[in-house]
């Protein structure tokens, strides 16, 4: 499972990508910069102005190296894919659950409760990491809150309820948020700002989502699901509803608390910022390399999986869940067990 781990980030303006037997070989200015064992990839992205030759992007199609292109600062705008693979049977139970609001709802409540829970976790952290903000009433009573609606998402609810409170609790836990940003940093944040991203932790959130979105994506396929059809996103042309569902339970554990710490350990500053033509918060070059770097980084941190009790890479936690995602579809988990950060 390991090469489903790696993701080829290529940032460097220019680039060429091209195939050399079972190698992608990239070059820059000139000079050929690595050659990586496709067998060794399990997903490619590129940034701004990188080209890949037809031949690499046939290669990468029919070894299932899912390749996406995004804009110099992160937008997404189109992905490279293979022959869709997995069960017929698996997807057609997929859509029949989609269709049916109730069966929708259950596995609605249980992305929601797995994020609701993470992100409790991360205020809990943050309050133990840092005994002076203990007394913040606004985080308090944020976790005190939390709680209380993962308690009732214990209960079937209608889908639209289920949407809601994901909607109420993330206003309200982005509400809390600057509370967590360290005094001395000279961040600020105030409200969720997504298109365009409106300050910098907006960047940097809308930055790290889109990367998170990728390998969610690139975890549904593998498995044999349809990213586009979800639960508690429902259908939409052009978005991967399924992805943004998984997503879901790893913003907080994934993304956020990265955010933070790039922030709170002054590894990233203001001035890493500029604000583009349209009014849009973006990160500059060397800034966005050192956050793909950590990002990376972070993908390689062991942990233990709370279901399976067995060691595992972060970065292979999403395969993991949409795994356990397909096995209950296909009836042979009586629920869907969301990941519990701890």
């Amino acid at each position: 499972m390991k090469h489903m781990l790696n993701t080829l980030y290529v940032t460097t303006q220019g680039s060429y990508l091209r195939k050399e037997g079972e190698t992608i070989v990239v070059e820059a200015e000139q000079q050929v910069r690595a050659r990586l064992p496709i067998h060794n990839i399990g997903g490619l992205v590129c940034f701004g102005n990188v080209l890949c030759s037809p031949f690499l992007l046939g290669h990468c199609g029919e070894n299932g190296v899912a390749v996406s292109f995004l804009s110099e600062y992160g937008k997404f705008l189109a992905r490279v894919d293979g022959p869709q693979s997995g069960n017929v049977l698996l997807r057609r139970e997929q859509y029949r659950r989609a269709d049916d609001l109730a069966r929708s709802a259950d596995l609605a409540r249980m992305f929601v409760f797995g994020k609701l829970n993470n992100a409790r976790t991360v205020l809990q952290r943050h309050l133990r990491d840092h005994p002076e903000a203990a007394g913040n009433p606004d985080v308090a009573a944020l976790v005190l809150r939390l709680q209380q609606q993962m308690l009732r998402l214990q209960n079937p609810l209608p889908l639209d309820e289920v949407r809601g409170m994901e909607g109420d609790a993330a206003h309200a836990y982005f509400g809390a948020f600057n509370g967590l940003l360290g005094s001395r940093t000279g961040f600020e944040f105030h409200e969720r700002s997504r298109r365009p991203p409106l300050d910098p932790i907006n960047a940097l959130l809308s930055f790290l989502y889109t990367l998170l979105a990728h390998d969610c994506r690139s975890a549904c396929e593998a498995v044999g699901l349809d990213p586009q059809v979800g639960f508690l996103h429902r259908d939409r042309p052009g978005r991967a509803g399924l992805a943004l569902d998984l997503m879901e339970e790893f913003r907080p554990f994934l993304v956020d608390r990265l955010v933070l710490s790039l922030i709170n350990r002054q590894q990233i500053a203001l001035k890493d910022f500029v604000v583009g033509e349209t009014g849009a918060v973006l990160l500059k070059d060397d800034p966005r390399k050192l956050v793909l770097k950590t990002w990376h980084e972070r993908k390689q941190d062991e942990i233990t999986h709370p279901f399976l009790n067995e060691k595992m890479s972060v970065g292979l936690v999403p395969h993991v869940q949409a795994q356990l995602l397909a096995r209950h579809l296909r009836g042979d988990l009586d629920a869907y067990p969301p990941f519990l950060w701890k």
